[in-house]
């Protein structure tokens, strides 16, 4: 088993973006997370893909995790692209290859931005229950989900697990709470509170900011993409549902989609196991279809 190391990267503004290595020796494969994720939801699937042979690199995204809050306020879409930007050319510099990109959700539309507006930066991408033309109301739901409690925090981790327990009443509460705890921060207060900096939801530039005009500019720019695209979604999403995954493989050139059945749309704490396969698979063609080329 390849041991995981701690690596780092600075984002586009300078700021320290916290990562984790496990290096299989060969291609580099950037692995991001979610917005109410950090990067342990990718630890598996990463140690997975070293073990055959990849060098893949979880990142905690700005603001979130253990990597830098940004004293600017600065968390639009377009800023988490410029991070992208950053990170692929630093990786490609180090390893002496492009990278390829894994991004579940805030992560894969940071990613797709960045590809679409600076491209080309990566070699393929695979993008994680995440499309520019998400179901509005499943988008109120997890942005209202993410924007609670902010302030008042939970005064501990059953109580947090509670929250999502109700909010996910269909899905199976976890045996232990070892990932939750990586998704909470414990406040000198003794509260815990989640991970990311609350700029992040509300600040001068949060999430929110110029959303549409960034996703219609990526909309409008997705015929001219010219890489290996895999869509992974979970068919109990709230934000993709089939006919946005079949529109945006329509437009897309080499996209296609995969469902991941008993999946939905990734929350704080989760893991996200339940796409590995999808992605090693789609590694696996990769691979297999350069070197018979």
């Amino acid at each position: 088993m390849i041991d995981e190391a701690a690596i780092a990267f600075r984002g586009a503004e300078d700021n320290r973006l916290a990562g984790s290595l496990w290096d299989g020796g060969g291609k580099p494969v950037i692995l991001l997370h979610g917005g109410g994720q950090t990067r342990h939801a990718w630890q598996k699937t990463a140690m997975r893909l070293a073990d055959r042979g990849m060098r893949a690199i979880t990142i905690d995204i700005r603001g979130h995790g253990e990597s830098d809050w940004v004293a600017s306020g600065n968390y639009s879409f377009a800023h988490y692209a410029g991070d992208v930007r950053a990170l692929c050319n630093t990786v490609g510099r180090q390893f002496g290859e492009t990278p390829s990109i894994v991004g579940a959700s805030l992560g894969g539309l940071a990613s797709l931005l960045a590809e679409c507006r600076d491209g080309p930066l990566m070699d393929a991408l695979v993008l994680v229950d995440i499309v520019p033309q998400m179901n509005p109301a499943g988008v109120a739901r997890v942005i209202g989900f993410m924007g609670s409690r902010m302030d008042e925090g939970f005064g501990s981790l059953d109580e947090a697990a509670d929250m999502i327990a109700a909010y996910l009443p269909n899905r199976k509460r976890p045996r232990t709470l070892d990932g939750l705890a990586k998704n909470l921060r414990l406040g000198d207060d003794g509260r815990f509170r989640w991970h990311w900096d609350p700029a992040f939801m509300r600040g001068p530039a949060s999430i929110d900011a110029d959303a549409r005009t960034l996703l219609g500019d990526v909309l409008g720019r997705l015929p001219q993409l010219d890489l290996p695209i895999l869509l992974v979604r979970g068919m109990q999403s709230e934000l993709v549902d089939e006919a946005a995954a079949r529109a945006f493989v329509g437009e897309a050139k080499n996209a296609r989609y995969v469902d991941i059945g008993g999946a939905g749309h990734m929350v704080a704490g989760d893991r996200n196991d339940v796409f590995s396969q999808a992605v090693i698979d789609f590694f696996d063609a990769q691979s297999a279809a350069a070197s018979t080329s």
